[in-house]
């Protein structure tokens, strides 16, 4: 799977002034971390987006929303957003605002 540069970019924007956030790649494509667990990720077919089992039913009713596969397999918990999704400032704002809650009350690793 290729990187999706400007899609990494825009997520970059995101987090730059969040304390905690490492990055690497993963997934095929980029993945940032926060206190060392996943937050989310960049590839050339979407951005992951790690939102916490049960805390994704919102997320999932926006068309271009759809849960995360890992060969084949539902992984609950994260989805993934298309262009039309991650495109919109607003809406990638909130996705990630609401993974970095997530994420954020998990104990670091």
């Amino acid at each position: 799977m290729a990187r999706d540069k400007g899609l990494e970019e825009l997520v970059y924007d995101e987090l730059r002034s969040t304390p905690g956030i490492t990055d690497k790649a993963m997934f095929g494509g980029w993945a940032w971390l926060l206190g060392g667990n996943l937050l989310c990720g960049a590839r050339d077919d979407g951005m992951l987006v790690r939102l916490g089992k049960g805390n994704d039913a919102w997320a999932l009713a926006i068309t271009g929303i759809e849960p995360m596969l890992s060969r084949g397999k539902h992984m609950y918990g994260w989805v993934r957003a298309d262009a039309r999704v991650y495109g919109d400032d607003k809406m990638r704002h909130n996705l990630i605002a609401s993974a970095l809650q997530f994420v954020g009350s998990l104990p670091k690793k």
